[in-house]
């Protein structure tokens, strides 16, 4: 496993889709903080925007709408690239494990959800502070970061049924496609009061604090944990019995 996952790691460190991904993650920090920025300055001189509103908002925008489609890609960066570059077959040739496979693949994609989340909150706090917004405190700074981390803590165990989409389909037009569909649903549930239903939109409101009193918060932490078991799962048993050409 520990080969697996520094062989994996070594792999990462050659490609540019860290980078990019690294530029995806700083998407929502700068839209939320720059516009912001705008309006205070031309539209409104009196509307006073805060620090909390300026991590709320990137977090909403981090987890519901750009998070899922890139961690997507991301996900099927890592676990298509054998496929496409037609390595699997040779690496299973030697004494590895699918399973170990699969686990050091999702080890290694929890610790670069984490990384990606880490960069949109050090990125807002970074360019909320060169605004000169006000409202930041130790408290709110240590508060902010736990409820960006809940973000892509949950986003990771979402992220089993778009590796389902990955390893099936082996390509990564599906799990865009995949994402997009998660994404659009995420905005059409964005004012229901029963969005706490979907596993994605409650992750939301999970991780900004705003979870919908319609149904207990029980009812929301089942559905994602049973998206992510029966994803692992199915991921799992299908990795184990599909044929490597």
């Amino acid at each position: 496993m520990i080969n697996l996952l520094y062989t994996e790691l070594l792999k990462l460190k050659r490609s540019k889709m860290f980078l990019i991904s690294v530029l995806g993650a700083a998407v929502a920090p700068f839209m939320v903080v720059v516009a912001s920025y705008i309006y205070m300055k031309t539209e409104d001189s009196h509307q006073i925007i805060t620090f909390p509103e300026l991590f709320s908002e990137t977090n909403l925008y981090t987890v519901l709408l750009i998070g899922v489609p890139l961690y997507g890609v991301v996900s099927a960066y890592l676990f298509n690239r054998e496929y496409l570059e037609d390595t699997l077959k040779n690496l299973l040739t030697i004494p590895v494990s699918r399973i170990s496979l699969i686990m050091s693949k999702l080890i290694i994609l929890f610790m670069w959800i984490m990384f990606l989340t880490f960069v949109a909150w050090g990125l807002t706090l970074f360019l909320g502070v060169l605004g000169q917004f006000q409202g930041l405190s130790p408290l709110l700074i240590v508060k902010s970061l736990g409820n960006f981390m809940t973000g892509g803590l949950l986003l990771f165990i979402l992220s089993t049924p778009i590796v389902l989409v990955a390893v099936v389909m082996k390509n990564y037009v599906p799990t865009i496609i995949f994402t997009i569909v998660i994404t659009l649903i995420n905005v059409m549930s964005g004012n229901s009061e029963h969005r706490g239903l979907f596993p994605w939109a409650a992750a939301g409101d999970i991780a900004n604090d705003t979870l919908q009193p319609t149904y207990p918060a029980e009812v929301s932490y089942i559905a994602i944990f049973a998206t992510f078991i029966i994803g692992l799962i199915a991921t799992i048993v299908y990795f184990k019995k599909v044929d490597i050409h």
